[in-house]
């Protein structure tokens, strides 16, 4: 085999490699327990959750690493925004006519919301940074 052959499978060997390791990682990363802050919505909650002030929904899923990743990331921001926004968790598995709704694709997406309509979306994981600032240019 040539040279660049070997390289070539070597490089595709390494890139499986660390997928599949930081596939694992994420898979056994331990649930995060939600703030006291942070509310937990469903069908028959969402509306009313969502209809007045800032909101912002994160669409998740217990078995989603990503999700996983954003668990702390919500406490924090919601113990940081106090009263100047509300913080609620959907999980799309178990209301799904809500993520239908809201054409949710892939998870985790968070969903700004004022007085009941969106503002904007955001798909992946964000910093607490990035949705502290979010929430400030809306509010």
């Amino acid at each position: 085999m040539s040279t660049t052959v070997i390289i070539f499978l070597v490089a595709i060997g390494s890139f499986i490699g660390m997928i599949m390791f930081n596939y694992f990682r994420m898979k056994k990363m331990p649930e995060t327990v939600n703030s006291q802050r942070i509310v937990t919505l469903n069908n028959k909650n969402f509306k009313a959750a969502t209809k007045s002030g800032l909101t912002l929904v994160d669409f998740w899923a217990p078995w989603c690493g990503p999700c996983k990743m954003m668990a702390p990331v919500l406490n924090e921001v919601a113990e940081h925004v106090g009263e100047e926004a509300s913080i609620g968790k959907l999980n799309v598995d178990h209301n799904q006519p809500i993520a239908q709704k809201y054409k949710v694709r892939s998870i985790p997406t968070l969903i700004l919301f004022r007085n009941g309509l969106e503002v904007n979306r955001y798909v992946g994981v964000k910093s607490k940074k990035f949705l502290l600032a979010e929430i400030q240019k809306h509010g």
